[in-house]
């Protein structure tokens, strides 16, 4: 549509542009229409660098008004998160397919910068946290950046850590995507990145079974020196690489008393 391609070409132009859109007649019908037209071209994965370029355009408005905190609250009650499922889903991995994704991601990111456990609940409920893992698994760096540091922002949060360590599948998914991102990072590291995949360890490892189960799937290059090069110049990063390995080496758990680690195991 020509009146949401002039929007998002002049979208530094407007004052409280999440405001405008939101209150709006039909304008979020549109973007929401932008979406669902492309659902056809995903699979079998057809889909124009052209049309993924229109889509990305409209994801960026819906990303203004996930930010803004007026119109934070009426988007996800609104349930337009659930509208990128789709997009994230998805696996072919030609690059209007990893446009999509990322900005599909950057929405997401938006709504968690700001801490609300009602945002948490909605993710959890709507199950994007396989989303997530999915994204850190096949996506670019960049999204595996974006990706990760959703995941983080579900953990740091108290329902988000009990979802995760409810059962020994969950964890262990969410570790065998955190490892994935570890080896990665090998050839080309990411302070970034690796700062996000450190910090969700360190809060995984504050409940007890998931500090039980640290102790044997951390992954070996978290703890052989792989990434000191990486981290020299980065004493943020240092301490909490350095902080997570003084944890799983002492043996002390995050949280509170609780068996051994070689007793810990899921009910």
């Amino acid at each position: 549509m020509q009146l949401l391609e002039t929007i998002f070409q002049k979208r530094e132009m407007f004052q409280n542009l999440a405001l405008l859109l939101w209150n709006s007649f039909g304008i979020v019908a549109s973007l929401l229409q932008e979406i669902i037209v492309v659902y056809p071209a995903l699979s079998p994965p057809t889909l124009s660098l052209g049309a993924s370029n229109r889509v990305c355009n409209a994801l960026a408005l819906l990303q203004c008004i996930a930010s803004h905190s007026e119109t934070r609250t009426h988007f996800l009650q609104a349930r337009i998160p659930l509208y990128l499922c789709a997009f994230l889903e998805t696996d072919d991995k030609a690059k209007q397919f990893e446009y999509l994704r990322l900005t599909s991601l950057g929405v997401i990111g938006a709504l968690v910068k700001v801490d609300d456990p009602k945002i948490i609940n909605f993710l959890l409920e709507n199950e994007f946290v396989p989303l997530c893992l999915h994204n850190m698994t096949i996506g670019s760096e960049l999204s595996k950046t974006v990706a990760t540091f959703i995941t983080e922002k579900i953990v740091v949060d108290d329902a988000g850590l009990a979802y995760v360590c409810a059962n020994a599948d969950r964890f262990y998914a969410v570790g065998a995507a955190l490892a994935t991102v570890v080896t990665s990072m090998v050839d080309q590291p990411s302070k970034r990145l690796l700062k996000h995949v450190i910090r969700c360890y360190l809060r995984m490892s504050e409940n007890p079974r998931g500090f039980a189960a640290l102790q044997t799937c951390l992954p070996p290059q978290l703890k052989d020196g792989t990434f000191n090069s990486c981290l020299r110049d980065d004493p943020s990063g240092r301490h909490l690489h350095q902080q997570l390995l003084v944890k799983m080496t002492s043996g002390k758990k995050g949280g509170g008393a609780g068996n051994s680690a070689g007793r810990m195991s899921w009910g």
